[in-house]
């Protein structure tokens, strides 16, 4: 019987160097379902860090997948200005009503001092508690929404897509003051013990704009960021298609990407082979209905196609898995790259 070798932190270090590992390393982003391991409400869950560091210490005890997050929640970031948070008892919590009702707003935003947000303030605890636990054995992943997509919940789509096109002074006046606590606060989770930041990046992908305007904007943004950023970092376009961007992806200084199951996943470790580690893409949306048997397959599938020659992190194609999908599901996800991740991987099978 095969067994592990590595330590996580081993096993995704020579990944992300585009070698091949004991076996595929995978990561799951339960992020509410400690809430149903402790059987609290999920905004319970969310109010102290020592109920989400428990959670998600056994999460990984129950999956042992090959890495923590001490992610809460995104809206979190928009408590920083006094935001309205909307918890619900079956999915993430949604941020509220815009608090950038009009351009003059933006001159007026401050900087948030992290250290005053409690929400934030929480999540430093979590990763704190994460690393003293598991030290350099168990990657531990913070988050940070990009200054570029972070507006969509400071001002609404619509608002925030008029302001793109039409106030270019404004726009970059609230990219400026986005980017400023992006960077303080993706290096603040990195000193409180977060191994990597991933910067969820959605409103990048041309699932939302064109190209053209991603490389005056999002492009630069990221790049910018990304090297004041004091650690590795992954950009994720949660569900995002990136095929079309690749080689921008590739140079924004990220380390990984988070890729769409709406693309071929052999395609995107084929444009991403050598610079940027692949991390995907299971359907998060039909894993809610999976049996074992489709499991297994598409675990195996995502492993034959993406896995050999390393560079390649099972993960979801979003970021998060949804409170539906059942923890069934996810032990036999886990039991799926036990049975196949380990190297080498065999061949795709070319009928499937």
């Amino acid at each position: 019987m095969t067994v592990d070798t590595m330590t996580p932190m081993q096993r995704v270090l020579m990944t992300l160097s585009h070698k091949e590992a004991d076996r595929v390393p995978f990561f799951l982003f339960p992020t509410m379902h400690g809430a149903r391991e402790l059987k609290l409400s999920i905004k319970e869950y969310f109010s102290t860090a020592e109920y989400v560091s428990e959670g998600q210490l056994r999460l990984r005890e129950k999956y042992h997948h090959d890495c923590l997050s001490s992610f809460y929640y995104g809206p979190a970031e928009i408590e920083s200005w006094g935001g309205e948070v909307i918890f619900r008892e079956d999915g993430p919590p949604n941020s509220g009503r815009p608090f950038i009702q009009s351009t003059s707003d933006i001159e007026r935003l401050p900087v948030p001092d992290i250290t005053e947000v409690p929400a934030l303030k929480r999540v430093i605890k979590t990763t704190e508690m994460l690393k003293k636990e598991v030290g350099n054995e168990v990657p531990i992943i913070g988050v940070v929404m990009s200054p570029f997509s972070l507006p969509v919940m400071q001002m609404g789509f619509d608002k925030y897509i008029e302001l793109i096109v039409d106030h270019e002074r404004y726009f970059w006046q609230l990219m400026e003051i986005n980017q400023k606590f992006c960077i303080n606060w993706a290096n603040a989770q990195l000193s409180a013990g977060a191994t990597a930041i991933c910067y969820f990046d959605p409103v990048s992908s041309p699932t939302i704009i064109p190209k053209e305007t991603y490389l005056k904007t999002g492009f630069k943004i990221a790049k910018d960021t990304i090297s004041q950023i004091q650690g590795p970092t992954a950009i994720h376009l949660a569900s995002g298609i990136s095929l079309s961007i690749a080689g921008e992806l590739a140079e924004t200084g990220a380390v990984g990407v988070g890729v769409s199951v709406e693309e071929n996943l052999a395609d995107l470790k084929a444009a991403f082979k050598n610079k940027l580690t692949v991390i995907g893409n299971l359907n998060g949306i039909e894993m809610r209905r999976w049996t074992k048997a489709e499991t297994e397959e598409n675990v195996k599938q995502a492993i034959r196609l993406a896995g050999p020659d390393g560079g390649f992190i099972l993960s979801d194609n979003h970021g998060e898995i949804p409170w539906q999908v059942p923890d069934e599901t996810l032990v036999n996800i886990s039991k799926a790259v036990f049975k196949y991740g380990y190297y080498p991987i065999n061949e795709p099978d070319p009928k499937k």
